[in-house]
């Protein structure tokens, strides 16, 4: 398919056209029927190369598998190198193939970006690899930006760009997930949020994002430092030292400084059978709305450690990026209810 037929909100040196590609815009495209020697394999996103055991496994699949993607330029398999392969071993001469007609670029990084959502899962070396290759391709991504394609969190992608750093063509501003190029530096887009925020407390995320020039996620990581009266702007940014980074990673707050009156997971849920069972939250969709997010929140009260153990091994650091996000939109949400109590009693 071309990528005009892919309806961009933003320019194709952003990470969401490629996002958008992968999760829309190539299952619309054609499936067409091509002759397996006019292909051709030159690389694979994974350092050991082809499974021979994973090949066979496909090989004996008796049902149909998907089609693979070709780039149409060049006729290189981008992704479903095992799928042709499996074909090869079966004796085909035609597999079924969907088309890519961007760059060739865009096709190496289609190649991370569809194995890390499908299929046999890249390794968490191969996705390192592809971080370090997307940033000799694309240096004025944004961590956040790389991360998403390359399947790794904004932390480890932050990592890799450092130990890169030395060989990366240096930028001022970086392109973030939504395609907006923003300074490197935010600390004078944190200390302007932070006034706006205080000036207007119930403006929305992306409205003072746009005024102080920064993310709508970094918007948010400064909202919650205000409520929590730490400084808007990250210690890193003022000038701390890399061990002291490591101590206390950002977004972390010790048992000293959470706050005092935490209460217990007993006394917890204790307090919501207490809401359970009040008419005014059952008998409304929104009140059953709320009381099936705090039944989630309260599982995770009883059964967090059972949980946090089953969880596969490969996911932990996602999750663990999710949680912690949600978790300061709860902080926010609960700040928000207090403010409604104290304006409703004023």
């Amino acid at each position: 398919m071309t990528v005009e037929q892919i309806e961009r909100p933003h320019s194709h040196n952003s990470s969401e056209y490629l996002l958008a590609l992968r999760d829309k815009g190539l299952n619309d495209a054609p499936v067409e029927l091509v002759y397996i020697e006019e292909l051709h394999v030159a690389s694979t996103p994974r350092t050991g190369g082809v499974d021979t055991e994973y090949t066979r496994t496909l090989a004996e699949i008796e049902s149909e598998l998907p089609p693979i993607l070709v780039h149409r330029p060049t006729m290189r398999v981008v992704d479903g190198i095992h799928r042709l392969k499996a074909a090869q071993a079966n004796g085909q001469i035609l597999i079924k193939v969907r088309y890519f007609d961007g760059e060739t670029t865009d096709a190496d990084l289609l190649a991370v970006a569809l194995n890390v959502s499908h299929g046999r899962p890249l390794s968490t070396e191969d996705r390192a690899s592809a971080a370090e290759r997307i940033f000799a391709s694309h240096p004025q991504w944004s961590d956040r930006a790389v991360a998403s394609v390359a399947g790794l969190s904004a932390r480890k992608v932050a990592e890799i760009r450092q130990n890169v750093s030395g060989t990366l063509l240096h930028t001022d501003r970086r392109i973030g997930l939504d395609g907006r190029a923003r300074p490197v530096d935010s600390t004078h887009g944190r200390e302007l949020a932070s006034c706006l925020i205080r000036e207007n407390p119930t403006a929305s995320l992306r409205t003072i994002a746009r005024e102080a020039g920064i993310s709508p996620a970094t918007v948010a990581d400064v909202r919650s430092r205000v409520m929590r009266g730490d400084d808007p702007v990250p210690a890193r940014q003022r000038g701390r030292t890399a061990g002291e980074r490591l101590a206390s990673p950002p977004g972390y707050r010790s048992p000293q400084q959470r706050p005092v009156s935490a209460r217990s997971p007993a006394e917890l849920g204790s307090l919501f059978e207490t809401l359970r069972r009040d008419p005014s939250l059952r008998f409304n969709e929104t009140g059953r709305h709320m009381l099936r997010m705090l039944d989630a929140a309260a599982l995770v009260a009883r059964d967090r450690k059972r949980i946090v153990e089953s969880v596969p091994s490969h996911c932990k650091i996602q999750i663990s990026e999710l949680v912690q996000g949600y978790a300061e939109i709860w902080e926010l949400f609960a700040h928000e209810l207090k403010q409604h109590i104290e304006a409703e009693s004023a």
